[in-house]
């Protein structure tokens, strides 16, 4: 049975690859909860779980019981989408693969354009940082529509904290590359329907901050602090997220003062 978004414990299809586990670990930082994502071809046994969510025991059965689990792959290392990782694996007894080689058990590391091949599917990573320095994205080639996994890199709602500017404008230059209608499957929040569309949106909307941060250093000064910055730039916003806020305006200073 399909359930609305978001549907705690419930495996939800959404592509005919792809399927969705919440986590109930809905927050300012996570939203709903973390997307725990069910990968396999129509017909195939076994299944890829990419980002297993928290050290939630509950939730961890809930995914291995979608097995049999040939492989776990992590978009990035946060403890929201890696945390229960280890326990995952050897709950499933398969290897996990990440960009983070602290983060790999069982399996060798993984590279730009390598293809996973489990499950009845060929899924391309695709490097992505900007978000973390690991995250990365993943193409399923056999998708029609296609569809790619963002992770963190693109929310369903809202937009992501960004620890190195720089690197996450050119991430997001190459997912607003993908063909028209590719599905945005996120790391949290609900899917949305075209990569490249809502890439250029966040392009658009982190050139209006890097403006507004202009603004802000024209009226404070070059050497203004972060602090300083969200005082001015994020007022009209509730003040218990400034602390967000202040990360992602340290890597636009960092960008427009070093080109990081």
């Amino acid at each position: 049975m399909t359930a609305e978004h978001p549907a705690y414990g419930v495996l939800r299809p959404v592509t005919s690859t792809a399927s969705v586990l919440l986590a109930d670990n809905p927050g300012e930082m996570t939203l709903d909860g973390t997307n725990t994502w069910v990968l396999r071809a129509p017909g195939a046994t076994g299944c890829v779980v990419v980002d297993p969510g928290p050290e939630d025991e509950q939730h961890l059965r809930r995914v291995a019981a979608c097995g049999p689990v040939e492989k776990i792959v992590l978009t990035h290392g946060h403890p929201d989408h890696a945390g229960g990782v280890r326990q995952f694996a050897a709950l499933v007894d398969a290897p996990v693969l990440a960009l983070d080689p602290e983060l790999r058990l069982g399996s060798e590391g993984l590279a730009d354009g390598d293809v996973i091949t489990a499950a009845g599917l060929e899924i391309r990573v695709l490097t992505t940082p900007g978000h973390t320095e690991d995250s990365l994205c993943l193409r399923i080639e056999q998708d029609e529509p296609p569809s790619v996994l963002t992770g963190d890199t693109i929310l369903g709602r809202g937009t992501t904290v960004v620890s190195t500017l720089g690197d996450y404008l050119r991430s997001l230059r190459r997912l607003a590359e993908l063909p028209p209608g590719t599905t945005v499957l996120p790391g949290h929040g609900p899917e949305l329907p075209d990569a490249g569309e809502i890439a250029r949106g966040y392009l658009a909307h982190r050139e209006q901050r890097l403006d507004q941060v202009r603004a802000a250093l024209a009226q404070l000064g070059a050497e203004a602090t972060a602090r300083q910055v969200v005082e001015v730039v994020y007022a009209d916003v509730d003040q218990s997220l400034w602390w967000a806020a202040e990360w992602s305006v340290r890597s636009q200073l960092d960008y427009l003062r070093t080109g990081r």
